[in-house]
């Protein structure tokens, strides 16, 4: 029987505010979603940083109805519905009032496969939670977790590495048509997780 990872829940203040240190420090940690009867966990191996002042960041053009959870401060979560069928999972950064995040592309699944797989209605693994659309769906993260507290929260929170995390490679972003040439792309070098274009992840 193999053993559920042990998985510490991450303090507020362990968090760097800048949204690149963010980003980088992300990598090799974990998410871990509370669901009835299952618990369900991933590292994180890739993510794209959206700081302050980026024009491909939702908070670009200050705070509305839809974004405020972005400028709630480090270590929050902004989820928000991609062109009207994906949630994507952010955490937030910087300090309160300032909007910023980083946006969370894929997972290495840890804990809860079947109930993943029953989710993404597929048993490939690499394939699981690979993208930021698809590690929703296997999390089961939706609107409801918006705004919720990922240092506090007994449902959604982060969590700490489970091993020793790779070499990071660092890339453009995937999919943008603003700041398109901005290295604020992180991944694990060498994870058959990562997503996106190969050439990105050398």
């Amino acid at each position: 029987m193999k053993l559920a990872p042990l998985i510490r829940r991450l303090r507020r203040e362990e968090l760097p505010v800048d949204t690149i240190e963010l980003a980088r420090f992300l990598i090799g940690k974990s998410i871990v979603r509370r669901l009835p009867g299952c618990r369900l966990s991933g590292r994180i191996v890739e993510v794209e940083a959206y700081p302050v002042g980026d024009a491909a960041g939702h908070a670009f053009r200050g705070r509305t109805a839809s974004n405020r959870s972005l400028f709630l401060g480090t270590g929050y979560a902004y989820v928000y519905l991609s062109y009207g069928s994906s949630f994507m999972l952010n955490v937030t950064s910087e300090e309160p009032g300032v909007g910023a995040g980083v946006l969370i592309r894929s997972l290495e699944p840890m804990e809860g496969l079947r109930s993943m797989e029953r989710r993404r209605r597929t048993s490939k693994l690499f394939d699981l939670a690979r993208g930021p659309g698809r590690l929703t769906m296997a999390m089961d993260i939706d609107g409801h977790c918006d705004g919720r507290d990922l240092c506090a929260d007994t449902t959604l929170w982060l969590g700490s590495a489970v091993r020793r995390t790779g070499a990071i490679g660092r890339s453009v972003r995937v999919g943008l048509s603003k700041e398109v040439k901005r290295l604020r792309r992180f991944y694990e070098r060498g994870s058959p997780y990562v997503s996106g274009p190969r050439r990105l992840s050398p």
